[in-house]
């Protein structure tokens, strides 16, 4: 059975890319226009949410970048990845890899809705910034974990990484970077030049109808 994933440029499908390059793992990609529920309404048959990702294996059906992660790891047995569920740091293994959306992506998306992806009449620049400051004041956790460690977990790259990662190149894009500490940007960059990131980075690009836009954030 084929690996199959429903991918926008720059959405949350670049953690699932970026795992199944760094698993060597072959996959079959549709790439779509963002937000694909609009604009690829056939996906909706696919996946009612119309959100991305979306991935199939076999019988398998996920709508969850954080989920699709730990499947795949799991699944297809990328231990170099993951972390068994008797080792000692599994716990924060799976906070990390959880916090990734629940902490991070989620005031990142209420900043990309009211700053540019509403209608004029809609923005809010009081709601993006709010909701930018929460994501600055988030990472306090990872900004102290990252003053003694290279990478989240049994000091080695996991897809707890990737997860994180996302959220810290989302707030790249969206011009947040110049607010995070010097061991944070130092991680992301280290993320960023793994040659699997690098694969995948740009793939959708060439179907992709809109480009984020720097957020500018009034302290």
């Amino acid at each position: 059975m084929t690996i199959k994933l429903w991918h926008c440029h720059n959405s949350r499908s670049l953690r699932v890319l970026w795992a199944l390059d760094e698993m060597k793992l072959e996959y079959e990609l549709h790439s779509m226009p963002f937000p694909p529920r609009f604009l690829e309404k056939s996906f909706l048959q696919l996946n009612p949410l119309g959100t991305v990702p979306y991935l199939e294996d076999g019988d398998v059906k996920l709508t969850e970048s954080s989920a699709m992660l730990l499947y795949l790891a799991q699944q297809y047995q990328q231990n170099e990845l993951c972390l068994a569920a008797n080792h000692s740091e599994y716990g924060n293994f799976l906070n990390w890899l959880f916090q990734s959306d629940a902490t991070l992506t989620f005031p990142q998306t209420l900043v990309l809705r009211y700053s540019q992806f509403e209608a004029s009449a809609r923005q809010s620049k009081q709601v993006s910034n709010d909701y930018a400051l929460w994501f600055i004041a988030r990472l306090k956790r990872l900004n102290e974990h990252l003053l003694k460690h290279d990478y989240l977990c049994a000091d080695k790259f996991t897809i707890a990484d990737i997860a994180v990662g996302y959220a810290l190149y989302l707030g790249e894009l969206l011009g947040l970077a110049q607010h995070y500490k010097p061991q944070t940007a130092a991680y992301l960059l280290r993320l960023k030049t793994r040659p699997s990131f690098i694969n995948t980075v740009d793939i959708g690009k060439e179907v992709a109808n809109y480009k984020i836009k720097a957020f500018t954030l009034d302290n």
